[in-house]
């Protein structure tokens, strides 16, 4: 019989306030002069990660487009072809595994290539909120910590909380989440690379609607089983069980066929394994459902471009924040004056703005140097376009 329970949690709250006195002229100069520094740590390592993107990116386009070019479909994943030994192949076709991933702690077994056993306790949970204001000479911070009990997979240290007392939590779980893995995994004839059954991650969560109780202080309750005198009102320390599969390698009554996968991967014997490409990079592909060849290499491409546009973003980002670290310094030699204060920290802002694109689009320049000069000479014309546009900005001086 299914049950569904709900949980019921509780809060509590406190406020603290902290103050400290304003800090003057030379501690404020002394942070500022740490924030430079990190903020020239942050600057070369936006260099490092632009350029070193652009040359992944390029690296990772030219392998797909050798694979591309000499990849094999295979007509039959039953027969294993020595004609194909050390090339790349593509295939299509159901996931298999010898035998069933089992849990005998609470008799569930299903067929597939992975198993996950997620397990949650109920347990405190501290939130903060802050905020800072002036009075009377001082900096005064207000702190309202709250308390609630939620299920959380993690154990939650109970002794970094501002107030333990009343919202203790246990250290450890009595039962551990584990995800069990198929030692042997299988599309028709040819048996997969750890690096290819490491993909097939869309876990999906395994209902247990067909089960009965495993033990006589388990209670099952929709997809869960519950370690709790009342499952209807979880008390701190109480656990909660779900699984999750991934990766359906047999027909099942209750969740249907095996699942299909498309695979491209170098054959060896009757196993596929990585393929190393001309420029050191390793295609091995895995993609649930059926797709073509030209699907599996479109679908490398965009993530490939969607990964190096987000590696620029944030080599821009890093940039961005380390000039403006290092220029900080100005705005704390006139932050006595609000007005100017205020002028010099758009001014401040605006210069980071305009020298991180520059100096972002001149980095991917030299970096696309050796692959293709005519863009980067194009792209490193561009880098000067919001230094001009900034200057342009700037009022004429006037005549003497």
């Amino acid at each position: 019989m299914s049950r569904n329970f709900s949980d019921t949690g509780s809060r509590k709250e406190h406020v603290k306030i902290t103050s400290e006195s304003k800090p003057g002229f030379l501690e404020r100069l002394s942070e500022t002069s740490g924030g430079m520094l990190m903020g020239l740590v942050t600057f070369l390592l936006a260099f490092y990660l632009l350029f070193t993107n652009e040359g992944r990116a390029l690296r990772t386009a030219q392998s797909l487009d050798e694979g591309l070019s000499l990849v094999i479909p295979l007509d039959s994943i039953h027969t294993v072809s020595q004609q194909n030994e050390g090339r790349l192949v593509h295939l299509v076709g159901a996931l298999s595994t010898s035998k069933p991933l089992f849990d005998p702690s609470y008799g569930l077994s299903i067929q597939a290539v992975k198993l996950k056993r997620n397990v949650e306790m109920y347990q405190w949970v501290e939130y903060e909120e802050s905020k800072e204001y002036e009075e009377n000479g001082e900096t005064k911070k207000e702190t309202k910590y709250s308390y609630n009990t939620e299920w959380k997979s993690e154990v939650v240290n109970s002794r970094n909380f501002d107030r333990e007392i009343g919202h203790k939590n246990p250290s450890a779980m009595a039962v551990e989440s584990f995800t069990a893995v198929s030692p042997n995994v299988q599309v028709g004839s040819f048996v997969l690379s750890k690096g290819l059954v490491d993909k097939i991650d869309n876990f999906k969560q395994l209902s247990l609607s067909h089960l009965e109780d495993p033990h006589a202080d388990v209670t099952r309750g929709g997809d869960y089983f519950y370690h709790s005198d009342n499952p209807r009102r979880p008390e701190v320390g109480d656990l909660r069980v779900s699984f999750f599969y991934a990766g359906l390698s047999g027909d099942d009554p209750h969740l249907g066929s095996a699942e299909q996968v498309t695979v491209v991967a170098r054959q060896r014997g009757d196993q596929l394994v990585p393929y190393h490409t001309k420029s050191g990079d390793i295609l091995q592909i895995l993609y649930p459902g059926d797709l073509t060849v030209e699907e599996v290499f479109q679908r490398e491409h965009q993530g490939n471009t969607m990964k190096t546009w987000a590696l620029r973003g944030a080599g821009w980002l890093a940039m961005f924040v380390g000039i403006s670290l290092m220029t900080r310094i100005f705005y704390t030699l006139v932050d006595w004056f609000p007005v100017v204060r205020d002028l010099v920290n758009i001014g401040l802002k605006a210069f980071a703005f305009c020298v991180a694109s520059s100096l972002s689009l001149l980095t991917i320049s030299v970096g696309w140097l050796f692959y293709r000069p005519l863009w980067a000479l194009l792209i490193g014309l561009l880098s000067v376009v919001p230094i001009v546009v900034a200057k342009s900005r700037v009022p004429p001086k006037k005549q003497q």
